[in-house]
C-alpha cells in the first residue's frame, strides 16, 4: 500500500545547487533520517513518525526512488541504477567523499537552526548508513546511528570514510563524549561483520554496536535478514528489533532534549 506522506510538511531545499524534495514532521530538536534502499517507503516513513511522536521534528529527504511506493525488485532496480548514476553518488566510484553528504550536513545544519536545541540526530539506513557517522563532521550533529551500512559493496571491510576524516571523527566523539550506535543482523550478507569489526578498531568504546540474530528479523520482500528498523522489525514488546528502535528513541531524547 502507497503510503501518501500527508502527515508531513512537504518542502524543496536547495544546498549546493542542488534541490530536494524534504519531508518535515514534528517538534523539538531536529532528526535527519536518511533512507533506504529503494526510497521512502511505507516502513521507512514509520520509522520517521517514531521519531515525530518521540517529541523531535523529523527531517526526512527524498535522496532516490518513489516517494511512499511499497519496497519492490523492481523499485530497488531502479533505485539503484538512478543513484549510481547521479552527480551526488559518482563519486563513490573514485572512493572520495560524495557531494551527498556535503548536501547532508548543510541540511543537518538548516534543521539545527530552525528547530534549536542542543544539536541533531541522524540515522542512515543501508546505501545512506554510513552517512550519519560521515554527518559528525558537522558540528550541529550530536546523535548519530548507522543502521546496516552497507557501503562500500565491494570491501566487507571497507567503511567509504576517509582515513583523514575518521581520525576527526574519532576526536570530535572523545572530545565532546559521544557515541554512534550501530545495527545489523548477523547474517546480514550487505552489511557484513567486517565492516563493523573496522568501525570498532577505528572508534573503539565510542562505537556502540549491536548486532542481533538473524531469528530476530521478520521475513521482508528482500529475503535476507537486512533493515532493522524497517521492514524487518516485529513491534511487539520482547522483540530486538523493537527494542533497537527503542534505544534508537531514546538516544535520540537523551541527546537532544536533556542534554
Amino acid at each position: 500500500m502507497t503510503d501518501a506522506l500527508d502527515d508531513f510538511d512537504r518542502r524543496q531545499l536547495t544546498f549546493d545547487d542542488d534541490t530536494k524534495v524534504v519531508y518535515v514532521a514534528g517538534t523539538g530538536p531536529a532528526v535527519v533520517v536518511m533512507t533506504e534502499m529503494p526510497g521512502i517507503t511505507p516502513h521507512v516513513a514509520r520509522f520517521a513518525r517514531w521519531v515525530r511522536d518521540a517529541g523531535l521534528t523529523v527531517w526526512l529527504p527524498s535522496l532516490f526512488g518513489r516517494d511512499g511506493a511499497e519496497p519492490t525488485n523492481e523499485l530497488f532496480g531502479e533505485a539503484f541504477g538512478s543513484a549510481c548514476v547521479q552527480r551526488e553518488f559518482d563519486a563513490f566510484a573514485a572512493g572520495v567523499p560524495s557531494p551527498m553528504v556535503s548536501w547532508l550536513r548543510q541540511l543537518a545544519a538548516h534543521a539545527h537552526t530552525e528547530c534549536g536545541g542542543p544539536g541533531v540526530g541522524a540515522i542512515g539506513m543501508c546505501f545512506t548508513g554510513n552517512f550519519a557517522l560521515a554527518l559528525v563532521l558537522e558540528d550541529s550533529v550530536l546523535a548519530p546511528v548507522m543502521a546496516q551500512p552497507s557501503l562500500p559493496f565491494d570491501d566487507p571491510a571497507g567503511t567509504f570514510i576517509h582515513d583523514a576524516d575518521m581520525v576527526t571523527i574519532r576526536r570530535r566523539l572523545d572530545a565532546e563524549s559521544l557515541t554512534v550506535l550501530a545495527y545489523r543482523f548477523e547474517g546480514d550478507p550487505f552489511c557484513p561483520k567486517a565492516r563493523f569489526d573496522t568501525f570498532r578498531e577505528r572508534l573503539g568504546d565510542r562505537l556502540l554496536a549491536r548486532e542481533l540474530p538473524d531469528s530476530a528479523a521478520a521475513l521482508d520482500w528482500i529475503g535476507a535478514p537486512h533493515s532493522v528498523v524497517t521492514t524487518c522489525l516485529i513491534d511487539a514488546e520482547g522483540e530486538p528489533t523493537a527494542a533497537a528502535r527503542n534505544e534508537i528513541l531514546a538516544f535520540f531524547t537523551e541527546r537532544l532534549q536533556a542534554r
